[in-house]
């Protein structure tokens, strides 16, 4: 009985592949599915899904001339395949570059070899952090429409230049006579870089994103705009309702308290620090490996 189990298995086992599963591969697979994963992810949040649905039309239409032997078509289509890809590049100019710029705000890079930045970012302090929120909260009050955007890493000259050119201190007082109701700089956007109003009246690009919520208006729209091209954390105070939002990495959150707003703008102070403090190691080592040389 045996014999004829072991026979029987061999029979069917004696042709088949079993391929040798080494640790690399599963890495490999792991990667692949991680990458197509965040390329899904990538598309469905863009309008980049609207055109791939029209490429998969496209391909579709493709493939039943080719079962019906539509030698015309196919040859369109053969020598089409060039203008195609570089009109496809083309179009999805806008996606691709918001792809790039949020791989290059990634810190796996610098963690590993954390070299100096030729221009060193300066964090805004507890008393600006103080004035934003009393600024917003005011001004929430008394329904007064607000877009504040905070520059981290990225710097934003490309949008500094569509405003008026400031440089004075953050402060209340200033923030709220900006936004005020009929004032020359009330339109638009600001920028603080550091502890600085670097300029007002700013346009930002508004969002593609099709899953934001249709009561929002033009400003929220902008100020998710903002964080989908910029590392940048963007508070904005709704004229209508009053109510605090903030923007950043292309998420919104809304009607946040003064003590999440708060949390907001200590988790971009935090991390600016930890930059330094990688910068200040780095440069601590060298030093004492140069003494040590001597």
């Amino acid at each position: 009985m045996e014999q004829r189990i072991s026979n029987f298995l061999s029979r069917f086992t004696t042709d088949m592949y079993f391929p040798e599963i080494r640790l690399t591969d599963i890495i490999e697979v792991l990667i692949l599915t991680y990458l197509i994963y965040q390329l899904i992810i990538w598309i469905k949040n863009t309008k980049a899904w609207m055109l791939l649905k029209g490429i998969i039309v496209l391909a579709v239409f493709i493939l039943v001339a080719a079962i019906f032997q539509m030698h015309t078509i196919l040859y369109i289509a053969k020598n089409s395949v060039t203008v195609l890809a570089t009109a496809a590049i083309v179009v999805f100019q806008p996606e691709l570059r918001r792809a790039l710029e949020k791989l290059g705000e990634r810190q796996f890079l610098s963690s590993i070899v954390p070299f100096e930045k030729k221009r060193e970012r300066v964090r805004f302090s507890e008393e600006t952090m103080d004035s934003i929120i009393d600024a917003a909260y005011n001004m929430g009050r008394v329904k007064t429409g607000a877009l504040i955007v905070v520059e981290q890493a990225i710097r934003l000259n490309e949008y500094e230049s569509t405003g008026i050119r400031m440089d004075c201190m953050v402060s209340m007082q200033v923030l709220m006579n900006i936004f005020e109701h009929n004032t020359p700089l009330h339109d638009g956007a600001i920028i603080i870089r550091g502890d600085r109003i670097v300029s007002a009246t700013c346009y930002l690009p508004l969002s593609d994103n099709m899953g934001l919520s249709k009561d929002l208006g033009t400003r929220h729209r902008a100020a998710v705009g903002m964080s989908e091209v910029s590392d940048a954390l963007i508070v904005v105070v709704s004229e209508e309702t009053g109510a605090i939002s903030v923007a950043q990495g292309g998420m919104l959150e809304r009607g946040v308290t003064r003590e999440r707003l708060r949390e907001r703008l200590t988790d971009i102070q935090n991390k600016k620090i930890e930059s330094r403090k990688l910068t200040a190691l780095w440069k601590g080592w060298r030093n004492h490996e140069r003494k040590t040389d001597e």
